[in-house]
Parts: structure tokens; C-alpha cells; sequence
């Protein structure tokens, strides 16, 4: 073979191992840059999730914080109606302790008043020897209808007529003031059965707590309504 064909064939050689390396360079070179896109969108989806999950998590915080503060709101607003509904009640129940005051002024009136209130705590302590206690400036005024009572409830309660002793400790005195915080009376009577162990209070402030009880819920649901 001449030096030419020789020379020929050699650079046809290097021509195909040329064109095959290249080719092969291409192919590494697109499958690197498939891999690449691969994993870059790998990253990006990892990092939108974790964004997403971020985004989620102080979501959450922001509404649990928003129901924090509602039912703090709420329960405030609560706090500060039945105050305010407290208020309205004790105010009532001021005004009604000022107008039982006027009850002893009249004279006839509460010593009907006083005697009934006898009887019935008679009735309800059922004892032959009692301990009665009232304020000292309704000593006389007891003593006056104390047998009329004693009496009657003997009558109602088909009993012999019991020993009745007018304590010599009163009650409080009437208030001084309308607005005073000083230990109190308004009227009425104090009975106790001689061991003391069983008592009737039946004074017009302990009469008036009584009522008031009772008819709370009815006061509290017309504020309401």
C-alpha cells in the first residue's frame, strides 16, 4: 500500500474516532444537564414545600392566635355584663332596703306587722319555751302584742300558750343613714328555741335577702331580656 492511502485511511481514522468522542461528549453532556434539571426542580419542589408547609404552620398561628384573642374579648365582654348586671341587682336591692326602713315609721302597721312575724316563727319552732330577740326601740311594741300573739298561735297550733322571754340583747339599732355600712336592723324579730340550738330569723332585712334569692333568676333573665 502507498504512503498515500496510508496517510488516507489514517486521517479517515481520526476523523471517526473524532466524530464518536464528540458525540460521545454530547451525550455526556446532555444527560449532566438532564441530571442537572432533574435535580434542580428537585430542589425547587422541596423548597416550595417547605415554603408551603412555613406558610401553613404561621397560618395556623395566626388563627389560633386570632381565637385567643376572641375568647379573651368574649370572656371580657362577659365579666364586664354580669358586672354591670351585679351592679343592677345590688342597686335594686339598696333601693329595696331604704324603702323597708319606712315600714316601722308607721306605727299600726308594724305593730300588726311585728305580731304576725311572731306567730309565725312560733309556728315554725313548734317549742313551749322561746327566746325572742328584737331591736330596742321595738322592745315596747313587742311586749304589747307579744300576748295577742302567743295567743293565736296557740290557737292555729291547738297547743298550750308557750313561755315567751324578750331577750334583754337587742338587734341592731336602725341604720343611722340611709347609706350607712354600720351593723343594722330594720325591724322585725329573732326567735330561738331555749337551747338555742334551733332559730327563726325573722327580721324584715333577713325576709327581704330571702325574697331576694328567690326571685333573682326572675330579675336576671328580665335584664337579660
Amino acid at each position: 500500500m502507498e504512503d498515500a492511502d496510508v496517510s488516507k485511511q489514517i486521517q479517515q481514522m481520526v476523523r471517526f474516532i473524532r466524530q464518536e468522542a464528540e458525540e460521545k461528549a454530547n451525550e455526556i453532556s446532555v444527560s449532566a444537564e438532564e441530571e442537572f434539571n432533574i435535580e434542580k426542580l428537585q430542589l425547587v419542589e422541596a423548597e416550595k414545600k417547605k415554603i408551603r408547609q412555613e406558610y401553613e404552620r404561621k397560618s395556623k398561628q395566626v388563627e389560633i392566635r386570632k381565637k385567643i384573642e376572641y375568647s379573651m374579648q368574649l370572656n371580657a365582654s362577659r365579666i364586664k355584663f354580669l358586672q354591670a348586671q351585679d351592679d343592677v341587682v345590688n342597686s335594686m336591692k339598696e333601693s329595696a332596703s331604704k324603702e323597708i326602713l319606712s315600714v316601722s315609721q308607721d306605727k299600726s302597721t308594724y305593730k300588726k306587722l311585728l305580731k304576725d312575724l311572731i306567730v309565725q316563727s312560733l309556728l315554725r319552732l313548734q317549742e313551749p319555751t322561746v327566746l325572742l330577740r328584737c331591736r330596742e326601740v321595738d322592745r315596747k311594741l313587742v311586749e304589747s302584742v307579744l300576748d295577742e300573739a302567743k295567743r293565736e298561735y296557740a290557737d292555729k297550733a291547738k297547743v298550750h300558750t308557750p313561755k315567751v322571754t324578750v331577750d334583754k340583747v337587742f338587734l341592731p339599732p336602725p341604720p343611722s343613714t340611709a347609706d350607712s355600712h354600720e351593723s343594722s336592723c330594720s325591724g322585725g324579730v329573732v326567735l330561738a328555741s331555749q337551747d338555742g340550738k334551733i332559730v327563726c330569723e325573722n327580721t324584715l332585712d333577713a325576709r327581704l335577702d330571702v325574697i331576694f334569692k328567690q326571685k333573682l333568676p326572675e330579675i336576671r333573665k328580665r335584664l337579660l331580656g
